[in-house]
């Protein structure tokens, strides 16, 4: 099974942009929220939302395209591949998410940049932020305009959820590493 250690050194050997690992560490902890509200292993959600751009910052373009093979090669199973492929589904791929790990994944790779955006612009960061206050900044189709908001919602309704909720959870886990996530209060 994939262990976070093991995604930090494998995720190292093609990344180098801080604004990857920024991203990859949003994704990460929300996984993990998300882990535990459905009651799944939390560092094993974390481990595969910390790698899932593993190919992103040498192939942007080609995406999910050079990902599978390496991963293979490195120990990971075919279903924790299969995951980081399916949160590509629709615009790099059609493995369609089919688990409760892959939807998750699907869901928050958007969302936290949404999240993030939100936090950033608040004094205290994401440490007194609501979900009221990031469904407003979500209706707001021009605010982190690159988020698909579509995606989003597509995600959620496939784990059976609304966005607020699935928002809620991933900003409750964010605000434990509000620090590290760079969304911490301002001084």
């Amino acid at each position: 099974m994939l262990t976070l250690k093991r995604a930090r050194q494998l995720l190292d050997t093609t990344t180098t942009q801080e604004h990857l690992f920024l991203h990859a560490k949003n994704v990460m902890v929300a996984m993990g929220g998300l882990a535990e509200h459905f009651g799944e292993n939390k560092e094993h959600f974390m481990a595969i939302g910390y790698l899932h751009d593993y190919d992103y910052e040498q192939y942007p373009e080609e995406h999910l395209r050079h990902t599978e093979a390496p991963l293979k090669e490195a120990g990971l199973t075919d279903e924790e591949v299969r995951a980081i492929l399916a949160h590509g589904y629709g615009h790099c791929n059609d493995v369609e998410p089919v688990t409760v790990l892959e939807k998750c994944l699907f869901t928050v790779d958007e969302l936290t940049g949404i999240i993030q955006a939100a936090a950033r612009m608040r004094p205290a960061g994401i440490t007194d932020m609501e979900v009221s206050s990031f469904m407003k900044k979500f209706k707001d189709k021009k605010f982190a305009a690159k988020c698909d908001r579509e995606v989003i919602r597509q995600g959620c309704e496939m784990l059976g959820m609304e966005v607020k909720d699935v928002a809620a959870i991933c900003i409750e886990a964010m605000k434990q590493y509000a620090d590290e996530l760079q969304i911490g209060r301002k001084e």
